[in-house]
């Protein structure tokens, strides 16, 4: 049952304000449809966590908000919408998500303990005790295509589906810049060396909040040796008889490897 502050809360919007509303991860569906009003939203009798605001587009003020209860609704992940809904729709719902996990885990002091409250007009969490602030975070990643002229390196773990494979992936650790962070997870992950890194593009991925950024890299030396216990496989894939890999529409991976390949198919 929502509390009389929720529809206080939801009285107030203006009527083109939509809602984005989340159960654990899910995306809580109105009717099949990914936004709800404040009208009916309202009348989920729902308790609301606080509505974060999420930016403007159209004309319309987009909110996000996470729900105590599932209120017997349809429900989609964020990633089983990646295919079906256009960019400006998945920017929305990854930018909801990220803030949304931001504030829940953030909701008490990591300095003194005590709770915490968002501050009106910035996007900021602030202790009620010793006023330490906390903001988003994002956690840089690299993903890199290794290429030897034809062949590019691709690689899967355990967690891919059957037969699919990507491009080498990490995170950035402190103190290393993207381009150290290739080298190193290269080096980890299949054993060979590369040089002439280069960067092409970058995507947000809400899982639950990294942003990819995108390289080719030049293979140097080395054989591969995949990585125990992080690589199932990893070897080399002629252009034109490529495995299983990331959908290019969704997946900066699927961009680097498709943009190579087309362009060693076809040069200029």
């Amino acid at each position: 049952m929502a509390s009389q502050a929720t529809r206080l809360r939801l009285g107030q919007l203006a009527d083109s304000v939509r809602l984005i509303l989340f159960r654990q991860d899910r995306i809580l569906l109105n009717a099949g449809e990914l936004f709800w009003s404040p009208r009916s939203a309202e009348s989920l009798e729902a308790e609301f966590s606080a509505l974060l605001h999420i930016g403007e587009f159209g004309g319309s003020r987009y909110l996000a908000a996470e729900l105590d209860v599932e209120a017997g609704l349809e429900s989609r992940s964020l990633r089983s919408l990646l295919f079906s809904e256009t960019d400006a729709d998945l920017e929305l719902l990854s930018r909801a998500r990220q803030l949304l996990n931001w504030y829940g885990t953030h909701r008490y002091c990591g300095i003194c303990g005590s709770p915490t409250v968002l501050r009106e007009g910035e996007r900021m969490l602030e202790c009620t005790t010793c006023s330490h602030q906390f903001f988003p975070r994002i956690n840089p990643c690299v993903i890199v295509l290794v290429t030897r002229g034809e062949e590019v390196l691709l690689a899967r773990s355990a967690r891919f589906r059957t037969g699919y494979y990507s491009c080498l992936a990490g995170f950035v650790e402190i103190g290393e810049t993207p381009e150290q962070t290739i080298e190193r997870e290269v080096r980890e992950e299949s054993g060979v060396e590369v040089d002439n890194i280069r960067y092409v593009e970058s995507q947000s991925w809400p899982f639950p909040s990294q942003l990819m950024l995108g390289f080719l890299a030049d293979y140097r030396s080395g054989d591969i040796v995949p990585e125990p216990g992080e690589i199932e496989d990893a070897a080399w894939f002629h252009v034109k008889n490529l495995p299983p890999t990331p959908s290019a529409g969704v997946s900066v991976a699927g961009r680097l490897i498709e943009g190579y390949a087309r362009s060693m198919r076809d040069p200029l």
